[in-house]
């Protein structure tokens, strides 16, 4: 909630919020995410966030379990990598895009296994910029 409080006064255009939860942890949570991402974006990406053991897609009907039932501008991509890219070709100039979860971590974990993931790497990438 509060990065995307942040985030508001900066955005001319849209703010997305890409996110999911962590499979296996604190399912409690997942609606209330839902509703408060709902509340504060005006667009939303639901994916993959260290699913583990779960099925990405149970993670992603949880969390939007929570979205109300009129905001139509959320989208589901199991797909990290393609969640990304889809919400960086969908964004238009003025936009804010919140790539949130992930922060530090270079992993992603499916089915008990860490596979290399990076956000940062990989937005920067997508926008053709290099560095660290």
């Amino acid at each position: 909630e509060q990065a995307l409080r942040t985030l508001r006064p900066l955005c001319e255009g849209r703010l997305w919020c890409l996110f999911g939860c962590g499979g296996e942890r604190d399912a409690g949570k997942r609606q209330l995410m839902g509703a408060v991402a709902a509340r504060f974006a005006d667009k939303l990406v639901l994916t993959s966030d260290n699913p583990r053991g779960e099925e990405p897609e149970t993670i992603l009907r949880a969390i939007r379990s929570g979205v109300p039932a009129d905001f139509e501008a959320v989208t589901e991509i199991p797909d990290r990598a393609e969640a990304i890219a889809f919400a960086l070709r969908r964004a238009a100039p003025g936009d804010v895009l919140l790539v949130a979860g992930k922060g530090h971590e270079s992993w992603q974990e499916i089915a008990g296994e860490r596979r290399p993931f990076s956000d940062r790497a990989l937005v920067r990438e997508l926008l053709g910029e290099t560095g660290p």
